[in-house]
């Protein structure tokens, strides 16, 4: 009769263990959550007047990786960016060089999150669009889950309108 009591307790003890990983994952704050390696899946700009656009094409390539320490890299490339018929970087014609600027951007440098509005703030240090260098921008992030991650530029440079950036957690 001592065996049912004290199976009922262990069983119960086992189910506590093994819900912990998952009432961990989900009391994880939002900058744990986002630390890792990300695959980009497409920009969509809102214009003011309700218009969409996708600046990177609708199937883009690209990686954004957030780092434990509060540093990130962001790199997001049109596929169907041109590429170069003189096949040396050095020697493109100005035709290109526009191409290839309108349609890809870098940046890295260190990002914040803020809990309660729900945002992050990438602080950009290098960037292949220079005028970024030193600003800070921030986003909203309006979806974070384990492979999932969805966050909107609400000022597009230039007051194009607001662009939704999404990702998928690479493994």
């Amino acid at each position: 009769m001592k065996i049912g009591p004290l199976l009922v307790i262990s069983l119960i003890a086992g189910l506590g263990v093994a819900s912990t990983p998952a009432v961990t994952q989900q009391s994880q704050g939002l900058r744990d959550q986002v630390v890792g390696t990300w695959s980009f899946g497409v920009a969509e700009v809102t214009a003011p007047d309700g218009k969409k656009s996708f600046p990177f094409g609708q199937t883009p390539n690209g990686i954004l990786i957030f780092t434990a320490d509060g540093h990130f890299s962001d790199v997001k490339v049109a596929s169907e960016a041109p590429k170069l018929a003189s096949n040396n970087r050095l020697s493109g014609t100005p035709e290109e060089y526009t191409a290839i600027a309108r349609q890809s951007v870098a940046s890295t440098g260190t990002y914040t999150i803020d809990e309660n509005k729900k945002t992050v703030t990438f602080k950009i240090m290098v960037s292949t669009f220079p005028n970024s260098v030193g600003v800070s921008e921030e986003r909203t992030i309006d979806k974070l889950t384990a492979d999932e991650f969805v966050n909107t530029n609400p000022n597009v440079a230039g007051g194009r309108g607001s662009a939704s950036n999404h990702y998928k957690r690479m493994r």
